[in-house]
């Protein structure tokens, strides 16, 4: 009787069905840690958000120009390029979930310091070290997402992950908002509270195993989530092999040309709306945020749902979709900055457009990197991407701040930061048929090696 009363073990998020992991099922693990890493982004970029909308608060509180502020994210990016290559190490030999638990739990205690520091000098520091702390989970989450879920449904679930990366519009709403009401402290202080929230659900994440979905799809039959963790190979191996995939080296490099284009325009775009269309931070923040964050909604599930479709029917039918919306997205921001000085309805609506656009790519590009990276290097790959991207966007903001500075138009500088938005996308079209093969290659190998896990992790 004591046997029967006592309480089973609650089943951790993530765990496999009882039945082992089977062909066609797009969500073997459930969609529970697509939720939880969701979630993860979301609070991490939100934070990340709040400076664009307080930024006027705090260039006014410490008498700082468009070119020190357009250096703040220049140094979290410089930070997050810096961490790459160590967290890649880190996601491809030791448990992904963990590695994502202590980080959120860090970047909880950076953003409290944003909020506390007495000083520009410290809270740029500050915002450095969260930069830090947000990029060493980067590539674990990208690994983990790849073993979560099947090529079938990577677009959907990187698609949604990805898609917190570009909701940081949310946050430059609640940073004006907060700002405005409470002063930008409170609005840092408030948000380390989520993230110490976030970090207690990552610990009950279970982690899956290394090249199982990939097995499981190359041979059409059932797998187990069983096994001993898997030694990969040597880092400087490792990066050659990675840096030989000719799709990664592709996509990479055009994800971080728009990437630096895209950074400058929606770090600068509640400052613009604000300055040409004579609204309060509270306001011109609220309208910059919200436009940003339904663009982003509206058009990363379209570009799963065409992504999906066309990977199926389409040769290299996933970086087709993505790289088309970023070539439209760019002309039609270059519209509406054109458009900028006459009207707001105008602006606010092509903006929209180019943003949904522009989103199409999120699902597609990322989940195309999954897709041709084996299950054991998929840790250093994200973590080269984010290296190159990361470096990139490192400079978009500062461009466009010294742009400003010296021309004295704003949307001049904006305008400039269209066409690197253009190139990426057009480079990206160059990896439509690299990516079949490569993609093709990590299908057969999958089937020649039996997948390893971390078991019971």
């Amino acid at each position: 009787m004591r046997d029967e009363a006592r309480p089973r073990p609650r089943r951790r998020w993530g765990a496999p069905p009882p039945g082992g992991v089977r062909a066609g099922d797009p969500a073997p693990y459930g969609w529970a840690p697509l939720v939880i890493l969701f979630l993860v982004g979301l609070v991490d970029r939100v934070e990340a958000g709040l400076l664009s909308g307080l930024l006027p608060l705090i260039q006014a509180e410490w008498g700082i120009g468009d070119t020190l502020a357009g250096a703040i994210p220049t140094g979290s990016a410089i930070a997050a390029a810096a961490v790459a290559v160590p967290a890649g190490y880190l996601a491809d030999r030791f448990s992904r979930t963990r590695v994502i638990t202590v980080m959120v739990l860090l970047w909880a205690v950076a953003t409290t310091g944003s909020g506390l520091a007495p000083g520009f000098a410290v809270f740029f520091l500050t915002r450095m070290a969260l930069a830090a702390a947000e990029h060493v989970d980067n590539p674990a989450t990208g690994s983990l997402l790849a073993d979560y879920y099947p090529p079938v449904s990577r677009a959907k679930a990187f698609g949604w992950t990805r898609m917190s990366a570009h909701l940081g519009g949310i946050g430059t709403v609640l940073g004006a908002v907060l700002g405005q009401a409470f002063g930008w402290r409170a609005a840092f202080l408030l948000m380390a509270i989520p993230g110490l929230l976030t970090a207690l659900i990552c610990l009950r994440l279970r982690e899956p195993a290394r090249g199982l979905l990939d097995q499981v799809t190359a041979g059409g039959a059932a797998g187990d989530d069983s096994g001993a963790r898997p030694t990969p190979p040597r880092l400087g191996r490792q990066v050659r092999d990675v840096l030989a995939v000719r799709t990664l080296v592709i996509v990479t490099v055009g994800l971080a040309t728009l990437g630096m284009g895209v950074a400058g325009l929606f770090y600068w775009m509640p400052t613009l709306i604000g300055r040409t269309f004579a609204l309060t931070p509270g306001q011109a923040g609220a309208l910059g945020g919200l436009v940003t964050v339904l663009g982003v909604v509206t058009g990363t599930l379209a570009g799963a749902w065409l992504g999906r479709r066309a990977h199926i029917t389409l040769k290299g039918g996933r970086v087709l979709v993505g790289g088309c919306g970023v070539v439209a997205g760019a002309v039609v921001m270059a519209t509406a900055l054109l458009a900028a000085p006459r009207a707001l309805v105008p602006f606010t609506l092509l903006t929209a457009a180019a943003v949904i656009l522009m989103s199409t790519a999120t699902p597609n590009l990322t989940a195309s990197l999954a897709d041709v990276i084996g299950a054991s290097s998929r840790g250093i790959a994200f973590a080269l991407a984010q290296l190159v991207g990361g470096s990139a966007v490192a400079v978009g903001p500062l461009i466009v701040g010294i742009v400003s500075d010296r021309t004295g138009s704003l949307t001049t500088a904006l305008l400039l930061m269209t066409l690197p938005v253009l190139a990426g996308g057009l480079l990206t079209l160059t990896a439509r048929g690299p990516y079949e093969r490569d993609a093709a290659r990590v299908l057969a190998s999958a089937r020649e090696a039996p997948p390893t896990a971390e078991a019971g992790r």
